[in-house]
């Protein structure tokens, strides 16, 4: 018998499915734990069929879109001819331990784990996320790469290059600004819902454990550069674009996607400012931030 699991993110729900051969990890995946959902939901935005019943696809049937490094994975991308998607994941040691395969619009898709119980959650986790992403983008949907801190009931997203600061800087957040939560530290995602953008916590929170189902109006989202002083200023329109866009996961060979993904860009920037920061790691980084940025 088939075991099925359904889940919600940010008011979008899908389903899991594990078909009668494969063991339901889903019970050591605890950052979903906050977004299970009732079954009899909406129609799901996709669903995801874990089964042994998927065989890998060679290159010659197939197009070689990208090979590209994801934390300590490497994920190979090809490009069906019926519009659908090849995603094969590897360890540093190059042994694949999840095989995913999509339809055009990654509605229907499924995936083969392999390895030990620990690869099989992270390559079903890394499935979820690319599900997530690229169905979503059809819903006015973005998975950004930020940290997330909330405000008075708005929530305010740092964007930057890794290792450039943004979970220090909401640290900051917490620690010296009264009414702060953090929301989600390294994934949350932004949606337009009726004409106006709001932002939400996610199962994917990098290394801090944040996994929240929470919501907040978007309130600003702001790009972190070091510095040996603490400045921010408003971007522009065109210069703004270009910044959410590259934090965004899209796929710009697609163009459907990466169509939707600019048209929900463009909805934001109408909607809110998006800043640049040049700061420093400290209290006054926070302040100036704040000051500026949060709503009234």
């Amino acid at each position: 018998m088939n075991i099925t699991h359904t889940f919600s993110i940010a008011e979008l729900t899908f389903k899991t499915i594990f078909d009668s051969h494969e063991k339901d990890i889903l019970q050591f995946m605890f950052s979903l734990f906050p977004f299970r959902a009732d079954p009899n939901k909406k129609k799901p935005l996709f669903q995801l069929t874990v089964t042994r019943h998927v065989q890998l696809i060679p290159q010659t049937c197939c197009e070689r879109i990208r090979i590209f490094d994801s934390g300590d994975s490497r994920v190979t991308v090809d490009h069906f001819q019926n519009g659908g998607y090849q995603y094969t994941i590897k360890d540093t040691c190059n042994q694949p331990y999840c095989l995913l395969q999509t339809d055009k619009d990654f509605i229907n898709c499924k995936c083969t784990l392999n390895g030990c119980r620990e690869m099989q959650v992270r390559g079903l986790n890394n499935a979820l996320m690319f599900c997530f992403a690229f169905a979503g983008s059809r819903h006015k949907t973005l998975l950004i790469h930020a940290s997330l801190i909330r405000n008075q009931g708005y929530g305010y997203a740092f964007i930057a290059k890794s290792g450039t600061g943004k979970s220090t800087h909401t640290a900051l957040w917490l620690n010296h600004i009264k009414g702060c939560d953090l929301m989600n530290d390294d994934n949350p995602v932004i949606r337009i819902i009726e004409g106006q953008p709001y932002i939400f916590g996610s199962p994917w929170s990098g290394k801090t454990p944040c996994y929240r189902n929470v919501k907040a109006r978007l309130g600003a989202i702001t790009h972190i550069e070091r510095a040996k002083s603490n400045k921010i200023q408003k971007l522009p329109p065109s210069k703004a674009f270009g910044t959410l866009l590259s934090s965004c996961s899209t796929m710009k060979w697609d163009k459907d996607i990466y169509d939707d993904t600019c048209d929900t860009i463009g909805n934001i920037i109408q909607s809110i400012n998006i800043y640049n920061l040049r700061c420093l790691p400290d209290q006054e980084a926070a302040l100036t931030a704040y000051q500026t940025i949060r709503k009234a």
